[in-house]
């Protein structure tokens, strides 16, 4: 299920889009600032957002420089050209001018999720492991470590998200395609192993749990 972020301050026009996306088959997250939606962004990485301009506190234009590898659609009332062509220049992936049609706005999206988001980096580094996405390895201070399916997918996670806590929910739920046989039952025995496969690698540990929260690596 694709996951579209809106990042509108007006509760009438969110709560619209909200439900018409909902109808149309994707999860939607909201955010009512520029701000907020910073916060939320490493925790869960939408595949499309719906940005507003005239936000409160960070407006539109402030976020944008921190929205890369996100196809972001503008919604605004603005209508300017000068305005639309710099922000597309700045990344936009779309512009679309309130008021809209809402089945011109679900096109757009359409069109948005097709081109997606930018390719993961095919090497994730973190302290003294390497993890290969192309070729589905983990190095460890030199030496190669062999994980499950489950292992890995928990420490490409974390490793994309290098200083954010992993909520066990969000853990479960992003790896849940690759991983079936992960449930929240055998969560913390799928850690423990891969904590324990680090360790006898390099005689660190890597991997901190939050309580009550979820997981983190470790940064000291």
């Amino acid at each position: 299920m694709k996951r579209i972020l809106i990042i509108e301050d007006d509760l009438h026009i969110g709560n619209m889009l909200e439900e018409v996306l909902v109808k149309e088959g994707y999860a939607v997250a909201r955010a009512y600032s520029g701000t907020e939606a910073l916060l939320a962004l490493p925790v869960e990485k939408p595949d499309l957002i719906l940005l507003d301009l005239m936000l409160p506190g960070l407006s539109g234009e402030d976020i944008m420089p921190k929205l890369k590898g996100i196809p972001v659609i503008v919604v605004s009332a603005k209508t300017d050209v000068d305005d639309k062509v710099g922000l597309l220049l700045e990344g936009a992936a779309d512009f679309i001018t309130k008021p809209f049609h809402m089945k011109e706005l679900l096109a757009r999206v359409v069109v948005g999720l097709r081109k997606g988001p930018e390719p993961d980096k095919a090497v994730l580094a973190f302290a003294d492991i390497r993890l290969d996405t192309a070729l589905h390895t983990v190095w460890v201070a030199d030496k190669e470590v062999r994980l499950t399916r489950t292992e890995y997918a928990i420490l490409k996670l974390l490793m994309q998200n290098p200083a954010q806590v992993i909520t066990k929910s969000l853990l479960l739920d992003r790896i849940s395609g690759d991983t079936p046989d992960c449930t929240e039952s055998s969560l913390k025995m799928h850690i423990s192993h891969l904590r324990r496969k680090l360790r006898e690698a390099s005689g660190r540990d890597y991997i901190e749990a939050v309580w009550g929260i979820g997981f983190k690596l470790k940064t000291d």
